[in-house]
Order: C-alpha cells, then structure tokens, then sequence
C-alpha cells in the first residue's frame, strides 16, 4: 500500500482534522484517508455521469417542502 506525507498544512485545518478524527474516535490518520478516499470516489467522471441523469429524469417536476410539511404537522 502506498504511503503520503504532506506538509504545509494550515493550522486551523491541521486543528479540525484532529477534532473530527477524535470526534469520530478514529487516528487523524485514518481520518485523513477516509476523507481521501472519500474525495476521490466523488470525483470519478462516472459518478458525475450518474448525477447528471438523475438531475435529467427529475427536471420539471416539483417536490414537496418537507421542512413546511413538518412544521405544519407540529403545530396540529
């Protein structure tokens, strides 16, 4: 498996990673490379590919506002 080092990382980054990976009870390390892989996945053309279709299918039709729907059912 292939090994990265990176350098220049701003603080306040350097400071989330480390809050988000003891957040989530993981090392910064394994942190880190799941927002890698993560990233990388989402990046693929196919993945774009998939996105645009479905924006294609769902044009012109409306949805519900579920967030008005659930204030209205709370008020009942």
């Amino acid at each position: 498996m292939a090994s990265l080092s990176l350098r220049g990382i701003p603080d306040e980054v350097y400071e989330g990673l480390r809050q988000l990976a003891a957040l989530n009870h993981r090392s910064m390390q394994e942190q880190a490379r799941l927002m890698l892989e993560r990233e990388v996945r989402a990046a693929r053309p196919e993945v774009w590919d998939s996105i645009q279709a479905w924006r294609t299918r769902l044009e012109g039709r409306s949805f519900p506002n579920v967030i008005d729907d659930l204030r209205s059912d709370r008020e009942r």
